[in-house]
């Protein structure tokens, strides 16, 4: 059940899903975890090349948090399908907080004496090991704050503004991380900037752990009848006799998969472009900052109109920018690049999540969410790890160039198999029958 918006009803407009109170604390909380999260990935990728020199340990940073948060997805989504929301994401937070306290105690100056250099990798593997662990849970708890804190018809707009904020914490966390270590006797007076960012992120995830505490209860809507492998098995039943949703997912993680080149942005900063820390912290937001102004664009005119075709279109766009920046030598030329690779994956985003929220019933959020996180949740650090594997087989530049290549004909191919949904309209995306219909006609 939603609540009472704020103010009195009123006429639905680019600002609608702001007016309800809870969705407001929903937007705050993401925003200060993302902001703290997305500081840790650039900081964890900067140190850890530093100290290895090594793209195959980038992309281990991936592959240890995708592990668990792909393993354990489907429990993470039974758990939180039977289970209070604000409690559970109160235990997610401050497990999180820890392992980013442990990181800060591992990069501190002090602890060099204490602490072997070869323990460290190891001690941050397993550090990220245990947040993907929180990931698992994370997802579907959240999945099901957002679907309860405004009512249907807002799930548009409210997806546009849930993933403007994720965009605008995603630019600052690798904008002021890359000024911190790149400037810190200006900023710091002289302190270490890893550590100082980390001290940075633990202050985050502190508010963020307050905005939730802030939020109201959320009783589970889902009381379990049948053993938890029924209850798992329901979840993915559901999902797979959806030929729209399992597209949907297996577009996204396929094209993440091969397209992912901002795990090798510390490599193309270091070996192609010649640029500092500071630059490469641009290189991070350049995407989201590319996503943040799509999506306020999107704001007032929707690509929802023929969601199918748009997001064809979007993912074509983002294979097309990842092949161009691949080939890019010129700085300014591969920020172009990164800022439409940006843009396109926001749109797609924004179809995604709506589809997703719309085709799935209350008492399943948690499991279909978990689902959706085994296939599009860890594609990203999957792709990572994918990404620093081919660019030690192949090369940087060819390794980005066959993911672009390969994003494309992941489009062609979901293209061929799901053309007839292509003319459809909002309205009968909604309507599975009529999706499925025109699936199955010859």
């Amino acid at each position: 059940m939603t609540e009472e918006a704020d103010s009195k009803p009123q006429k639905i407009d680019s600002f609608a899903a702001l007016r309800y109170k809870d969705f407001r604390s929903y937007i705050g909380m993401r925003f200060c975890f993302t902001f703290a999260y997305s500081m840790q990935a650039f900081v964890l990728g900067y140190y850890i090349w530093h100290i290895t020199n090594s793209k195959i340990a980038l992309g281990g940073i991936g592959l240890c948090e995708a592990i668990p948060a792909v393993c354990i997805a489907l429990y993470g989504g039974y758990i939180a399908d039977k289970s209070e929301k604000r409690k559970m994401l109160l235990l997610i937070f401050g497990g999180v907080l820890i392992t980013a306290s442990v990181i800060f105690a591992v990069t501190l100056k002090s602890m060099h004496g204490i602490i072997k250099t070869e323990w460290i990798v190891p001690i941050v593997y397993l550090m990220v090991f245990c947040n993907g662990i929180a990931r698992a849970f994370y997802g579907p708890a959240t999945f099901t704050i957002y679907a309860h804190s405004i009512p249907k018809e807002l799930y548009p707009n409210g997806s546009t503004w849930s993933s403007s904020s994720w965009q605008v914490a995603a630019i600052l966390g690798p904008a002021v991380a890359g000024l911190i270590i790149a400037y810190p006797e200006k900023i710091l007076h002289g302190l270490d900037g890893v550590t100082a960012t980390f001290g940075l992120i633990i202050v985050l995830m502190l508010i963020s752990l307050m905005l939730v505490a802030g939020l109201r209860k959320y009783p589970p809507v889902f009381i379990p009848k049948e053993n938890i492998w029924t209850s798992l098995r329901e979840g993915m039943q559901f999902v797979f006799n959806n030929k729209m949703m399992i597209g949907a997912m297996s577009l996204d993680l396929f094209s993440v998969f091969f397209g992912g080149a901002v795990s090798l942005l510390p490599v193309f900063a270091d070996e192609v472009l010649k640029v500092g820390p500071d630059k490469l912290g641009i290189m991070r937001i350049m995407a989201s900052i590319g996503a943040v102004l799509t999506m306020l664009v999107m704001t007032r005119f929707s690509p929802m109109n023929k969601p199918w075709r748009n997001l064809l279109i979007a993912v074509t766009g983002f294979g097309i920018s990842i092949i161009c920046f691949g080939l890019s030598k010129n700085f300014y030329l591969s920020l172009v690049f990164l800022f439409t690779e940006g843009a396109f994956d926001s749109v797609s985003v924004i179809i995604r999540g709506t589809i997703m929220q719309l085709l799935t019933p209350d008492h399943m959020r948690g499991r279909v969410s978990a689902v959706n996180q085994m296939f599009i949740g860890s594609s990203n650090e999957i792709g990572a790890f994918e990404s620093g594997t081919a660019a030690s087989l192949l090369g940087t530049v060819p390794s980005v160039l066959f993911g672009g290549s390969m994003t494309m004909l992941i489009v062609g191919v979901t293209y061929l198999k799901t053309k007839r949904l292509v003319p459809l309209s909002l309205s009968q995306i909604q309507s599975p029958k009529v999706a499925e219909e025109r699936l199955a006609a010859k």
